[in-house]
This record gives structure tokens, C-alpha cells and sequence, in this order.
């Protein structure tokens, strides 16, 4: 059996939960049977493709080429073609992990990953750019349909797929995506190790700090927890405490700046910007407590990750986040700012009395892992 996989989603710079999917996805994949072969579509006239050493295993080709992606993207629109399959020499079906518009050929079947539809349900978190370019150029609903299957990452998404696109669902499967544990020390053994000393001299970290990590964008919820922090704040128990914030700048970011310009502690509220996979197991495991009150997810890795380094997490009651966390994590109205600093009130009092809730969060996070996650996906590729 060939199976093709769009890879393009790889050559990204800013690495965001979809880049981060692939990346973990496709080896594990790979190395599932041998006897499969894959044939690795990528195409940019700008970006690299990373040199993974997962390219150069004996059952995989990868076919580069420089064509500029909105130029197979408008051609695929408008003219169903090229057929990617013919371009990597023929494929029996192709594996999309995201919704990258591409034609196949009749004979080639169609796998999609649908992550979220967060730009149906929040159009107004988004520039018209990317409007446009959800809507109009990538097509998303065409693809859903004329799928042979959809890998939905949370029931969420699939009951968005079903109620927004009309999907028959037996044509959905969801696959739930792994989780990347942190191999540093358990919590609280972390404090004296010499990579969080070096870490907090470097980044000049408060010693006790909330953290948020993601995309610096108007769905993360972000202002909301500035506002918390600025009410927290007003109590003098709490002048030790900072706000790191992790994450590259997405879109319509300035008014989460101008929050912080206008914050009396705006001195005590940190960006680190993108960190690296390391750091971000430092970061969660060093926290007091890690906020997540994000408007809409379709999965949401980074709650997750956190219960992995044993950190109290507060994240939104909506979409797939009660699904994904159970009863693990505090979860909050997204919208309502008090509720949000009472909960990180509470856990900044005594962290441990939390205790149960934290050892919760690690048996959850165990439940998420990429081989199974591979498997299960092989054999979503092998049987459509």
C-alpha cells in the first residue's frame, strides 16, 4: 500500500497546535509498518522543510517541490488540479493533517484532520485575511464533503462538522491527539534544579508566577486574564505574584498590548514570546497555576501539557476543553473575569490543597499518546 501525506503544514516557522499534531503524528505513523510505503508531499518557494530524521527511513519518499503554495492553492480551487497523487508518482490514498485545499485524482482516496471549525463559530477573532482565506480559498466544507473519511481530534469538532457541514457522521472518526510529557523532575523537586535557576536569571522570572501559553490572538481570551490579574493584584498577599505570557503574535493582538500599557502592574506582566519545547515543560512545571480561558478550542494541547508537570490548571467550560481535561481542571466562564481570579485566587492561597485535582491531571494527560493516536490513524488511511 502508498500513502501520500501533505506535509506542507511543516515548513511553518511559528509552530502552532496543528504544526505541532504533524510533527508528532507522521513519524509515529512511519514507523506503525514498514511495509507501507509514504510518500511525503511538500511545496513552498519560501520556507524549509526541517531535516527530520524521520525523512530518511527506507519506507519513505519525500517529493519536494517550489511551486508557490496560493498558486496550487487558486489552481486547485479553480481547475482541480494539479492531482498531488500524480505529482509523488501515485498514491492509493492521500492524508491531509490539516484542511490544505489539494486535488487527488478519482482513483486516490481523500483523508482529512479537521481540528476545529473555531473560525465559523468566532469570525469576528479574525482578520478579513484570514476569513477569506478559511472560507474562500482553503474551502474547508468541500473538503469535509468530498473526504472519503474526516478525523475529527475531539467529539466537539465532529459534532461541528455534522450540525455546521451536514457530515454524515459514520463518515467521522475521532482520534484523539497524543500528548508530549515532560521528561524533566515531577513537581516541586524542579524548583532547585539548575535549568529553572538558569531559566529565571535568564527571562528575569518573578518567583512565583500565573502562565499562559499560546498564540497571542482575540480567541485565546488573553485581556481576560490581564483584568484577572489586575484584581488579584489589589490584594497585598499577592505583590510576589506575576503574568508570564508564552506565544508567538498572531492576529489583532494590539489590544491585549494595550491592556498591559494601561495595567498599574503592567512591570510584573512578562511575554517571553516562543519558547522551545524544554523551556515550556520549565515554564508549566515552575508555575503557580496555569490559566487557559480560551473562547473556543478543538482540543487544546496546552492544558494538557500542563497537567503532565503536575500544575493546577483553570481553563473554559466550552468546546472540547471540558471533554479533553474531565474533571481535572477548574473550569471557568470564559467571559466572566471574577470567576477567573477567584480560582486563581484560591490556588495561589494553598497550592495544595489541590493535591487531588493535580494528581487527577496527571492521570488524564496519560490517557493522550501519539502511538495509539498513529495507530488508530493508520488505520483510518487503510480502510478508506
Amino acid at each position: 500500500m502508498i500513502i501520500g501525506i501533505d506535509i506542507r503544514v511543516l515548513g511553518n516557522s511559528v509552530k502552532s497546535g496543528i504544526e505541532e499534531y504533524a510533527e508528532n503524528l507522521i513519524p509515529r505513523l512511519i514507523a506503525e509498518n514498514r511495509d507501507i510505503k509514504f510518500k511525503l508531499f511538500f511545496s513552498s518557494r519560501r520556507n524549509n522543510l526541517p531535516g527530520y530524521p524521520w525523512l530518511r527511513q527506507s519506507n519513505v519518499e519525500l517529493h519536494k517541490f517550489s511551486y508557490p503554495n496560493n498558486f496550487l492553492f487558486t489552481s486547485s480551487r479553480l481547475l482541480n488540479r494539479p492531482f498531488i497523487d500524480k505529482m509523488v508518482g501515485g498514491a492509493d490514498v492521500f492524508f491531509f493533517p490539516h484542511f490544505f485545499i489539494s486535488s487527488l485524482s478519482p482513483e486516490c482516496k481523500r483523508v482529512t484532520t479537521f481540528h476545529d471549525l473555531s473560525y465559523l463559530h468566532y469570525p469576528e477573532s479574525l482578520t478579513q485575511r484570514k476569513i477569506i482565506w478559511h472560507n474562500l480559498q482553503m474551502r474547508p466544507e468541500w473538503q469535509a464533503k468530498f473526504s472519503d473519511r474526516i478525523i475529527a481530534v475531539s467529539e466537539s469538532t465532529k459534532n461541528d462538522l455534522v450540525n455546521f457541514y451536514k457530515i454524515d457522521p459514520a463518515r467521522i472518526e475521532v482520534i484523539y491527539s497524543g500528548v508530549v510529557t515532560s521528561n524533566v523532575p515531577r513537581p516541586f523537586d524542579v524548583v532547585n534544579s539548575s535549568d529553572v535557576v538558569n531559566l529565571k536569571k535568564e527571562k528575569n522570572l518573578p518567583a512565583r508566577f500565573i502562565f499562559f501559553l499560546g498564540k497571542l490572538e482575540p480567541r485565546k481570551n488573553i485581556i481576560s486574564i490581564i483584568k484577572a490579574f489586575n484584581n488579584l493584584k489589589t490584594n497585598p498577599k499577592h505583590k510576589d505574584v506575576g503574568l508570564v505570557i508564552a506565544g508567538v503574535k498572531g492576529w489583532l493582538y494590539n489590544e491585549i498590548f494595550k491592556e498591559v500599557d494601561n495595567s498599574v502592574y503592567k512591570n510584573q506582566i512578562i511575554f517571553v514570546g516562543q519558547i522551545s519545547n524544554r523551556e515550556r515543560f520549565l515554564y508549566y512545571q515552575f508555575a503557580e497555576v496555569f490559566v487557559y480561558p480560551s473562547f473556543f478550542e478543538g482540543f487544546g494541547f496546552p492544558p494538557l501539557e500542563a497537567m503532565s508537570c503536575g500544575t493546577p490548571v483553570i481553563t473554559s467550560r466550552n468546546s472540547s476543553l471540558p471533554e479533553v481535561v474531565g474533571n481535572a481542571a477548574v473550569l471557568v466562564d470564559p467571559y466572566d473575569v471574577v470567576e477567573l481570579e477567584l480560582w486563581i485566587t484560591k490556588i495561589l492561597g494553598d497550592k495544595k490543597l489541590f493535591g487531588p485535582m493535580i494528581k487527577r491531571g496527571l492521570k488524564q494527560a496519560s490517557k493522550f499518546n501519539w502511538k495509539e493516536a498513529a495507530s488508530r490513524t493508520l488505520d483510518a488511511l487503510i480502510k478508506a
